[in-house]
C-alpha cells in the first residue's frame, strides 16, 4: 500500500490545526493598556531586526546559491546522471534552485517563529492575572506549538515538493535535492548565530547594569536594555530556534532518502526511499493529540502537564512508526530502531531535564556552592556542564549501535545503516511537540517581562516567575533533544556522504575511512580546531555586543537620573537599535566560518594530491563527535546556571534557619554572575554547533564533486 498520500494529508492537517490554535490564543484576553503598550514595543523590536537580519542574509543567500550551482556544475556534479538526462548546467541550475528553496523555507520557519511567540506571550502575561497558573500553561503551550506545527509542516511539504518538482525518480532524485538542506542550514546558521548574539548581549547588559550595578530587579522598566531583552528572547530562542529545527528536519530527511536508494535498488520497492517522510507524518498525527493532551492545573507544576502531552505523542509515535514499517512490507527490526531512535528523545529529555532543572541535585549544588561567592559558583556550574557530555554521549552511542544492528538483522543490503537513518526519523516523530515547549520557555519569559514592567506583582507575578522557571528547562530540553537528533543524523548523514562520493566516482561499495592516514587525521584535528575557535568567536561577539549595551545604559543612568528615580522614561528603541546593529555586524564572520573551512581544506588536499574526499569526510566524522560534545557542555552548563539563579527568585532556596534566600544577597548576586556567563554557552554558542554540525554534513553532500 502506498502511503504517500500521508506526507500531503498530514502536511495540510499541520497547518489548519496550526490556524486553529492562532484563532484560539488570539481571540483570549490581551490585557490592560499598559501591558499592550510594552508587547507591541517588543513586535516593534523584534520585527525591525529580523527585517535588517534577513536583509543581510539574503543577500548571502543569492551569492552562496549562485557560486555553489556553477562550482557544483563546473566539477562534474552530474557524473553518474547522464544517463538521466541531466547536463552538467541542469544539475548547477537544480542545485541552486533547491538551495534558494531551502533558505526561502528556513526564513520564513524563523519568522513565523517569532511573530506568534511575541502575540502569544501578552496572552500568557493577561492569562496569569486572570486566569491563573493553568490557564497561563494553555495559552504559552498552544502558542508554541503554532510555530511547531508551521515549521515542520513546511519542512515536510518542501522536501516532498521539490522531490516531485524534480521528477520523483527514487533512484536519482535524492542526489538533486540536496542543496535544499544545504540552504536551509546556511540561513538557519546565521538566524541562529544572529539572534543568539543579540539575545545574550542584551540579556548580559539588562542583568549586569539592572541587577547587578543598580541593584533595581530584573525587568524593571527604569532599565533600558530590557525592552532589548524581550525583543531577543524572541529573534534567538523563537526565529533562530525555528530556523534550526526546520534545517534540521530538512537535511535529515534527504539524508535518509539517499540511505533509502539502496533498499530500493535491493528490493525494487520504491516507498523505501519516502519511509522518511511518511513516518515523519505520523509523527505531526501524533503531536497534535499531544498537545491538546496539556492542561495545566493549578496545584501542580507546568511540567508535568507538558510531560503527560509529550508522552501521550511518544505513544502514539511508537504506534505510527509501527504502522508505517508494517505497510511498506519492512522487516520488525527496522520498527525496532525506530523506536531506538524514539526512546533515545525520551532519555535526552531526562538527562537535560536533571541537570538544568533546580528539582534535581547538579542546580541545587550550582546554588549551594554560589553562598560563598562567584567563583565556586562559575567552578560548580563549569563542572555539572562537563559532567553532561558523558551521558549525552553513551545515549547516542548505544542509540546507534542498537539502531545498527537491528538494521542488518533484516538481511537487506543497505539496511544496518538505514537502521540509524529509522533511528532518527523516529526520534523526530516528536519535532513539533519539541518545538512547541521551546517556544512555551520564550513566552513564559516575555509574559513575566510583561508583567514586571507594567507594574503587576504579588500572587501573579509568583504564577510568572514559576513559568519562566519551567519555561528555562523546556529551552534547556529541547536543546537536548536537537543535541541528539544532530548526533543520530551525523552517522545517518556521513554514510550519506559516503554513499554520494561512491556514486560519483562509478563505484560500487563505499570508501573505508582511515583515520591512520594522515590527510585524514589533519582533516579531524582541523575539524575540533573549528568547534573551539567557532566557539570562541560567538562567545567573544556577545561580549562585545554586550558590552556597547551595558555603555549605553550607563549613559542613560548618568545622563538622567530621573530614570533610576522612576520619573523619566529610559530611551529603549536606541538599546534597541545598537544591539540589533552590533549583533548583526558580529554574525558575519563566526556565519562564514564553517562554510569556507572544508571548502578550503578540500581544495588545498586536492591540489596537493592527498585523498580529498576522505580527509573531508574525516573533517565531518571527527568535527562532528567534537560539536556533539562542546555543545552538550555549553547547553546544560549554561541552563543549569539559569536555573541556579531560578531557584533563589522563585523562593525555594532556603537559608540553614529555613527562611527562604532572598534576592539581592551575595549568594543571589553570586548566581546572576553564573547565569551571565552561561547566556552566550546556552543561548549562542551551543545552539550554533548544532546547525554547525549539520551545515558540515549538507555542505560536504553538496560539493562533493569538489573533492573528488
Amino acid at each position: 500500500m502506498d502511503l504517500s498520500w500521508l506526507v500531503w494529508t498530514a502536511g495540510l492537517i499541520a497547518v489548519l490545526f496550526a490556524l486553529y490554535l492562532i484563532r484560539d490564543v488570539m481571540r483570549r484576553d490581551s490585557g490592560t493598556p499598559a501591558m499592550q503598550d510594552i508587547a507591541g514595543r517588543i513586535l516593534e523590536g523584534a520585527v525591525a531586526f529580523l527585517r535588517r537580519q534577513y536583509r543581510t542574509i539574503a543577500i548571502l543567500a543569492i551569492v552562496a546559491a549562485v557560486a555553489v550551482g556553477a562550482v557544483v556544475g563546473l566539477l562534474g556534479g552530474e557524473r553518474g546522471l547522464e544517463a538521466y538526462g541531466i547536463t552538467g548546467f541542469g544539475i548547477a541550475w537544480r542545485t541552486a534552485l533547491a538551495f534558494m528553496a531551502g533558505a526561502l523555507c528556513s526564513g520564513i520557519s524563523g519568522i513565523i517563529g517569532m511573530y506568534i511567540s511575541v502575540k502569544s506571550n501578552l496572552r500568557c502575561a493577561a492569562a496569569a492575572a486572570k486566569g491563573g497558573l493553568s490557564e497561563a500553561v494553555t495559552v504559552a503551550i498552544r502558542g508554541g506549538a503554532v510555530s511547531g506545527f508551521l515549521i515542520v509542516a513546511l519542512s515536510l511539504l518542501g522536501v516532498a515538493g521539490i522531490y516531485y518538482m524534480y521528477g520523483g525518480n527514487p533512484e536519482v532524485t535524492p542526489h538533486l535535492i540536496i542543496g535544499f538542506g544545504f540552504g536551509a542550514s546556511f540561513v538557519a546558521l546565521f538566524a541562529q548565530l544572529g539572534g543568539g548574539i543579540y539575545t545574550k548581549a542584551a540579556d548580559m547588559g539588562a542583568d549586569l547594569v539592572g541587577k547587578v550595578e543598580a541593584g533595581i530587579p530584573e525587568d524593571d522598566p527604569r532599565n533600558a536594555a530590557v525592552i532589548a531583552d524581550l525583543v531577543g528572547d524572541n529573534v534567538g530562542d523563537c526565529a533562530g530556534r525555528g530556523a534550526d529545527l526546520f534545517e534540521s528536519t530538512a537535511a535529515e530527511n534527504i539524508g535518509a532518502m539517499i540511505l533509502g536508494i539502496t533498499l530500493y535498488l535491493a528490493t525494487g520497492n520504491a516507498a523505501w526511499v519516502l519511509f522518511p517522510l511518511v513516518v515523519r507524518a505520523f509523527g505531526i498525527l501524533a503531536s497534535i493529540i499531544g498537545i491538546m493532551f496539556v492542561r495545566g492545573k493549578d496545584n501542580e507544576s507546568p511540567m508535568n502537564a507538558l510531560n503527560r502531552g509529550y508522552f501521550t505523542a511518544v505513544g502514539l509515535s511508537i504506534i505510527g512508526i509501527f504502522i508505517a514499517n508494517q505497510t511498506i512490507g519492512g522487516d520488525l527490526w527496522l520498527f525496532g530502531a525506530g523506536v531506538i531512535g524514539i526512546l533515545t528523545s525520551v532519555a535526552m529529555v531526562f538527562i537535560t531535564q536533571y541537570y538544568t532543572e533546580f528539582r534535581y541535585n547538579p542546580v541545587k549544588e550550582i546554588a549551594n556552592a554560589s553562598r560563598t561567592g562567584p567563583a565556586t559558583n562559575i567552578v560548580s556550574g563549569t563542572a555539572v556542564g562537563l559532567e553532561t557530555a558523558m551521558p549525552t554521549a553513551i545515549t547516542i552511542g548505544a542509540a546507534l549501535l542498537l539502531s545498527y544492528w537491528m538494521g542488518g538483522q533484516t538481511g537487506i543490503a543497505g539496511g544496518a545503516v538505514f537502521g540509524t537513518a529509522a533511528a532518527t526519523m523516529g526520534m523526530l516523530m516528536t519535532c513539533p511537540f519539541i518545538l512547541a515547549m521551546d517556544t512555551f520557555g520564550p513566552i513564559t519569559d516575555n509574559a513575566n517581562g510583561v508583567i514586571e514592567m507594567a507594574g503587576v506583582g504579588g500572587k501573579v507575578r509568583k504564577i510568572t516567575d514559576h513559568l519562566d522557571a519551567v519555561g528555562n528547562t523546556t529551552k534547556a530540553l529541547t536543546k537536548g533533544y536537537a543535541l541528539a537528533s544532530a548526533g543520530l543524523a551525523a552517522f545517518l548523514l556521513f554514510e550519506a556522504y559516503l554513499e554520494r562520493v561512491a556514486f560519483l566516482r562509478g563505484e560500487t561499495e563505499m570508501m573505508a575511512v582511515d583515520l591512520s592516514r594522515i590527510e585524514v587525521f589533519v582533516g579531524g584535528l582541523l575539524a575540533v580546531a573549528l568547534v573551539f575557535f567557532f566557539s570562541a568567536v560567538a562567545i567573544k561577539a556577545v561580549g562585545k555586543t554586550a558590552s556597547k549595551i551595558i555603555e549605553e545604559v550607563r549613559r542613560q543612568f548618568k545622563a538622567d537620573p530621573g530614570i533610576l528615580a522612576g520619573t523619566s522614561r529610559p530611551d529603549y528603541a536606541r538599546a534597541v537599535d545598537i544591539t540589533a546593529a552590533a549583533g548583526l555586524r558580529e554574525m558575519i564572520f563566526p556565519g562564514l566560518l564553517p562554510v569556507l573551512s572544508p571548502i578550503i581544506l578540500g581544495i588545498f588536499l586536492r591540489v596537493t594530491g592527498y585523498d580529498s574526499a576522505m580527509a573531508i569526510a574525516g573533517f565531518l566524522m571527527v568535527g562532528t563527535i567534537g560539536g556533539i560534545m562542546m555543545a552538550a557542555y555549553l547547553n546544560n552548563a549554561g541552563g543549569a546556571w539559569d536555573n541556579a539563579k531560578k531557584y533563589i527568585e522563585t523562593g525555594e532556596m532556603l537559608e540553614k534557619d529555613g527562611s527562604p534566600v532572598m534576592k539581592h544577597t551575595v549568594t543571589h548576586a553570586a548566581t546572576v554572575v553564573g547565569d551571565t556567563v552561561g547566556d552566550p554557552f546556552k543561548d549562542t554558542a551551543g545552539p550554533s554547533i548544532h546547525v554547525l554540525i549539520k551545515l558540515l554534513s549538507t555542505i560536504t553532500l553538496v560539493l562533493a564533486p569538489l573533492f573528488i
